[in-house]
């Protein structure tokens, strides 16, 4: 069995072996390009370009949809009297990112952002708009991981673009909530719905607890009735989990104080309320978070503990099974010596009688033993 200190650095060496071959086709494939180059970094290629636009203010809203193959593009003719959101699904088709980013006059760092889903979750303001990266993040139960995903925002003064890699139902409640002609969000403006998608995502991440919790506590349940070498290996996954989802929070809290605490000109004051909420959410994951780990170091002493108590009992149970046997053994020894002359041995019932010794003194230990409970 390895010493802790060993288990540790062998578990982030293996860490930083799969995070490097996670992330090594996705950067080489940019190595030598000049910045802004567009580039997909990402690996859903198969998936189909989709875009879905919708305009909607209190009094009317319209949806459309269309999907795209990688060398058709799509003109958005805007609506200043409306709230625009363009919500498009993957990211494959090059001229398709190329054109919107002409159409809206986006940066082409942004742009090459927008392509390499391996981004930190950031916020970045520009003149005309404020660009956002967040991670979605979708709890498989089969698999008893999350995967995440890169999801990118661009709001404007009347409008939302909303990328992301493939299509999902997570954003199927907020147009659900613009559907009702009498939601708030259909009087509200673009800043609004940004908050609305925002606070969606982050909302996601509370059932990614609920499932942390539940594992943790069927872990400890199994530390404390028959702890196993997989058990540990589980742990230790859980530890990984944990740690990425930290790399992924962190940044998202910076990111929501920007939003709360500096003077945007396309965030309204009416709306801090709200984004003091989606912060308040944010901090009570991270709290959540770092409670996590710190039951899981304790998991691994309570593994290494009921371990060494496993080996104890075993040991325990071996030694009294060792020490009956000594005097018994010494019996044996003793009547087995090859000598001429042996007093006993002329006696018929001496066999008997030393079987009968032997038995009795076998018992007589065990009763001592568990007199004292040490068995």
């Amino acid at each position: 069995m390895f010493p802790h200190y060993l288990k540790k650095k062998l578990y982030d060496k293996k860490v930083i072996c799969i995070l490097k071959k996670k992330f090594k086709m996705k950067e080489r494939k940019k190595i030598g390009e000049p910045p802004g180059s567009l580039i997909y970094a990402g690996e859903r290629k198969k998936i189909k370009s989709q875009t879905v636009f919708i305009r909607y203010n209190k009094d009317e809203f319209v949806i459309s949809e269309s999907e795209l193959e990688d060398n058709e593009v799509e003109t958005f003719n805007l609506e200043k009297n409306k709230v625009n959101w363009i919500n498009i699904t993957g990211l494959a088709n090059i001229k398709l990112i190329e054109k919107i980013g002409l159409s809206f006059d986006l940066h082409p760092l942004v742009l090459e952002d927008i392509l390499n889903p391996s981004q930190r979750p950031k916020i970045e303001e520009f003149d005309k708009y404020i660009f956002i990266i967040i991670k979605k993040l979708l709890w498989e139960e089969k698999t008893a991981e999350f995967n995440q995903e890169q999801i990118s925002l661009v709001l404007g003064p009347n409008f939302v673009l909303s990328f992301s890699e493939e299509e999902s139902d997570l954003f199927k409640t907020i147009i659900d909530r613009i559907q009702i002609p009498k939601g708030r969000i259909r009087i509200m403006g673009a800043d609004y719905l940004l908050y609305c998608l925002i606070d969606l995502i982050v909302d996601n991440y509370f059932i990614i607890m609920e499932f942390l919790n539940e594992k943790i506590e069927n872990i400890e349940d199994t530390l404390v009735s028959n702890p196993e070498p997989s058990t540990l290996q589980e742990i230790y996954e859980l530890k990984k989990t944990i740690i990425e989802l930290r790399k992924l929070v962190w940044p998202l809290r910076e990111l929501v104080n920007k939003l709360q605490r500096q003077k945007l000109e396309l965030i309204s004051d009416e709306l801090q309320i709200y984004i003091r909420d989606i912060y308040d959410h944010i901090f009570r994951i991270t709290e959540t978070l770092d409670s996590f780990r710190e039951i899981i170091f304790g998991m691994l002493d309570m593994y290494l503990s009921s371990v060494s108590n496993k080996m104890n009992e075993i040991m325990k149970v071996l030694t009294i099974i060792s020490t009956t046997f000594i005097p018994l053994s010494f019996l044996a020894g003793f009547y087995g010596m090859n000598f001429i002359y042996m007093p006993e041995l002329s006696f018929v019932l001496s066999y008997p009688i030393l079987i009968i010794v032997m038995f009795s003194i076998f018992f007589i230990m065990i009763y001592f033993f568990r007199r004292r409970k040490w068995l």
